[in-house]
């Protein structure tokens, strides 16, 4: 199998300098990776190499999750093997939604995050435990994604680094 760097799509209104921050990524470290790219030229669409994480065609996983449905589905080579119950970010602190990765864990991050912290490729948003298990099903955290900890703790012990997360509305 051919093994293909992680690229990142460009969505409008993104700069360079963004990205780095999202994906916990020097910038310089980008700007080597990507030898043709103009650091002051980019564009929606354009693909740019994230150095550092494993090629998607490595990782048979992928998180699926429904802001409406509540529901965050695992996925292994498009079969479901997991459907857990979430909450969701409330009004004016919605989930975002689009294509992102995990790209860190962090085991027993304390206080609201509950036993275990999985960082997005977006700056400030994961999925994350609680410390208050009748949030999950409701839209109340402040944009993240809750699970109840014995859940998050079995989904991060199941998925890579680098692992695909869909959020759909």
């Amino acid at each position: 199998m051919e093994v293909i760097p992680f690229f990142h799509t460009v969505l409008p209104g993104e700069t360079l300098n963004q990205i780095a921050i999202d994906y916990r990524t020097p910038l310089t470290t980008i700007i080597n990776a990507n030898p043709n790219l103009d650091p002051n030229v980019i564009y929606p669409g354009q693909s740019i190499v994230i150095p550092g994480f494993p090629p998607l065609n490595t990782i048979p996983y992928v998180i699926d999750v429904s802001i409406r449905g509540r529901s965050l589905i695992l996925l292994k080579d498009g079969v479901q093997q997991k459907q857990y119950s979430i909450a969701v970010g409330r009004i004016l602190h919605e989930t975002p939604t689009g294509k992102f990765i995990i790209i860190n864990k962090a085991p027993n991050p304390g206080g609201a995050f509950g036993t275990m912290w999985m960082s997005l490729s977006k700056q400030h948003y994961g999925i994350h435990g609680t410390n208050d298990p009748s949030s999950i099903g409701n839209a109340v955290s402040k944009g993240c994604i809750r699970m109840h900890n014995q859940d998050v703790e079995e989904l991060a012990s199941i998925v890579p680094i680098g692992t695909p997360v869909v959020i759909r509305p």
